[in-house]
């Protein structure tokens, strides 16, 4: 009788260049389309901490790993993609969060680079937008920016207020609403 190997295990041998000791690339999955192998037992809780089978991915270069193969599929559920596999998982709410902003110029000449929890760097543009999303309850803002692909980064609360002080009051869609520039494009932050 032979073993199977974890879901984790098969998965971690399947992709491409996982043996390498430098940091992954974002592998290209949305070229890949095998069957739905099950659901994994792997979890992103909104702070952006990866769990396996309950315990956290302490190891930042495992967690980076499984990041290069996740994808957002038309069903809205996250999956780590190989070309032969693809596993479920559950994120509670976007699979990156927004830690660090450094903030070059001023004004509409402004740019706005994000560092993820991950060390992914992304500069909000028109193919990295910034929005801001209203709880109707609360009217708390969650705030996030996309990343890669359709994968987005919750913005962390220590840089969306360092965004909120970058804030200036613009008409942008017949309204008037409180944003910020990068690279020449206006985002609103306050939910408008």
């Amino acid at each position: 009788m032979t073993r199977r190997q974890p879901p984790h295990q098969s998965l971690l041998a399947s992709i491409p260049g996982a043996s390498s000791t430098r940091r992954p690339s974002p592998a290209p999955v949305d070229q890949w389309d095998p069957p739905v192998s099950g659901e994994m037992d792997m979890q992103i809780v909104r702070d952006g901490t990866w769990y396996h089978e309950g315990d956290p991915i302490n190891r930042m270069a495992l967690a980076q790993l499984f990041a290069s193969i996740l994808r957002l599929d038309d069903d809205g559920r996250y999956y780590l993609v190989t070309p032969v596999e693809r596993w479920a998982i559950q994120v509670d709410d976007k699979p990156f969060v927004a830690t660090q902003l450094k903030v070059e110029g001023e004004g509409e000449e402004q740019k706005l680079t994000f560092t993820t929890n991950l060390e992914d760097s992304v500069e909000a543009d028109p193919e990295h937008p910034i929005r801001v999303e209203l709880d109707p309850d609360t009217q708390e803002p969650s705030p996030y920016v996309l990343v890669r692909g359709n994968l987005e980064a919750l913005i962390g609360r220590n840089v969306f207020y360092q965004l909120v002080e970058l804030a200036v009051e613009r008409e942008h869609h017949g309204k008037t609403c409180l944003g910020v520039w990068s690279h020449g494009s206006f985002f609103p932050i306050d939910g408008n």
